[in-house]
């Protein structure tokens, strides 16, 4: 291997590129520093929230990793939307819009400055999304790494985490907590940095990063605060440093094969809705051949096999020690369940990376379980369709006892209308919500609606109230919910069309969603219906608004 292969070395030779060497000279480089790969070092560091205010130690090890391997780090920040604090609030409608602001800003920083591969830490929920998006567009050598989950708080015996402190707001709102015990969940919930514990977006998200191949074995499940997210973070920075020498790219690991891969572990984890919207994007952006219809041919072969948050009892930390995805990757590898053959960023395939692992998980803890033992038999991801969502929509049906409903419809045109109602108590058993005008060009930006789910949770309503969205849902949520709901009511879907009171039927286990209004009515209230004015038209929610595509297909922008 000559010098010459880097594209950071190739582009600075020569006196027309003085001045780039010259720059560099200005923040340390050497004659010699010009031989060597210039890695990114793309950092989500932030102290806008616990999941990302731990990243800078794992960077600072990363930074050192490289230059020990012969590499020289070149670090760069990228932002993160503080979901858990945004939620509930205009704020919340930024969210997914930063998916596409961090691929756009590693992409821009790396192809800028000739890197010639990318280190990437990020921790909350649009980071790894975007960061994967980012990568698979410039196709030079990469690596995830997760900054880590938080560990759970505790108060009367009980795990807590954040969606614990969503749920007691409804709680508390209708009688069945004290003034006490809110004020001790909300103080005890989040007690330190990490990402949000359960299985909701950030960790199924690190997860499928980890079975996809673009990340470390272990490194998904660790704790943000354990020394061993350090030593994982250098480790992927060497890791890196040998792609780069070997070549080997985003696009060589992220294929079809290796998204059934990912979209497997998602089911058997019991993962966010996100994922749907997250892969079908980052399809997009490798240019694999993707549907929405892939999950659903996927949900119905593979089995929830983890006991997992929100819907079940454990959360992150608890996986790890149960033996992480490695463990479960292991179960479905040996079921016939996983590709085996497909590459890893360590060059190894998943077959020769799980080598190692048990074939069975242990005996003493009831975390993971054997395939005869799965708590669903099939996946909890249902992508329903019906003349409400003829594009498809995505359902969360782990949980419910029976997840078929029909009733009328309770329709709102915003979310702050909707927890209005909620926190009044004008919402009764049997009633289907509909919210609408939340979705990707509509909100803009298609809020999670945790907050409204939680309250309906804390108000006793979960297996009783039906909720469609063409918004989405945090990975936190669980209950008789269907979000994506696409094409969405701002372009003129039939959710536009539905007036208050009308049938609408959410059966998940003919994947339906159903406005029971005949075809002759829907066609009158289609002439009557006119798209709203758009709520943003300059700044970034305009230029998303104009350039997001439907939900249906990830929602990306390019």
């Amino acid at each position: 291997m000559t010098d010459q292969k880097y594209r950071s070395f190739t582009i600075t030779q020569g006196n027309e590129r003085a001045p780039n060497r010259s720059m560099l000279r200005g923040i340390g480089y050497q004659d010699e520093d010009f031989k060597k790969p210039f890695i990114g070092l793309a950092s989500g560091h932030s102290t806008l929230n616990p999941c990302n205010a731990g990243i800078a130690p794992l960077a600072d090890a990363a930074d050192k990793a490289i230059r020990e391997a012969g590499g020289m780090p070149q670090l760069f920040g990228t932002i993160t939307v503080t979901d858990g604090i945004s939620m509930g609030t205009e704020g919340m409608k930024y969210s997914l819009v930063s998916r596409e602001v961090i691929a756009d800003s590693i992409e821009t920083a790396c192809q800028s400055q000739f890197m010639d591969g990318v280190v990437a830490i990020g921790a909350c929920d649009k980071n790894l999304p975007g960061a994967m998006i980012g990568v698979l567009r410039m196709n030079i050598p990469a690596i995830m790494v997760y900054g880590g989950t938080i560990k759970p708080g505790h108060y009367k015996g009980k795990d807590l985490q954040v969606v614990s402190v969503f749920e007691a707001v409804g709680a508390f709102n209708a009688g069945k907590m004290s003034e006490e015990d809110f004020g001790c969940i909300e103080r005890c919930a989040i007690p330190g940095v990490g990402a949000c514990g359960g299985m909701y977006t950030a960790n199924t998200m690190s997860s499928a990063c980890e079975a996809i191949g673009m990340s470390l074995p272990y490194s998904s499940t660790m704790a943000a605060e354990d020394e061993e997210k350090k030593e994982s973070a250098a480790e992927s920075a060497r890791v890196l440093l040998n792609a780069v020498k070997n070549n080997i790219r985003p696009r060589d690991i992220v294929t079809r094969k290796s998204l059934e891969n990912a979209i497997a572990v998602i089911m058997a984890v019991g993962g966010s809705t996100n994922a749907v919207l997250h892969f079908l994007a980052i399809a997009h952006a490798a240019d694999v051949e993707w549907t929405i219809d892939d999950f659903e041919r996927m949900r119905k072969k593979v089995p929830v096999i983890c006991d997992l948050k929100p819907s079940g009892k454990y959360v992150a930390v608890d996986l790890h020690k149960a033996g992480g995805i490695p463990q479960v990757m292991k179960i479905l590898l040996n079921a016939g369940l996983l590709n085996g053959d497909c590459m890893t960023i360590t060059g190894q395939t998943i077959a020769e990376a799980l080598k190692d692992v048990p074939d069975t998980p242990r005996a003493d803890q009831d975390v993971i379980m054997p395939i005869e033992k799965a708590l669903y038999k099939q996946g909890h991801l249902a992508i329903l369709k019906g003349n409400l969502a003829t594009e498809g929509c995505v359902a969360k049906i782990t949980g419910l006892k029976n997840p078929v409903i029909t009733g009328p419809a309770r329709v709102f045109d915003s979310e702050p209308q909707l927890m209005e109602a909620i926190m009044a108590d004008k919402i009764n058993h049997g009633d289907v919500i509909v919210l609408r005008y939340e979705g990707p060009k509509g909100g803009p930006g298609m809020r999670e609606m945790l907050a409204p789910t939680s309250a309906l949770i804390g108000k006793g309503f979960g297996e009783t109230v039906g909720l469609i969205t063409d918004g989405r849902f945090s990975g936190g949520t669980w209950g008789m919910v269907v979000g994506h709901v696409a094409p969405e009511a701002f372009v003129g879907g039939t959710i536009a069309l539905v007036n208050e009171g009308d049938s609408i039927t959410i059966d998940a286990k003919q994947l339906l969603l159903q406005l029971n209004v005949s075809d002759e009515e829907l066609a009158k209230r289609r002439e009557k219906w006119k798209a709203p004015a758009p709520r943003y038209t300059r700044g970034v929610l305009g230029k998303y608004f104009r350039l997001v595509g439907t939900a249906s297909k990830g929602a990306v922008t390019d």
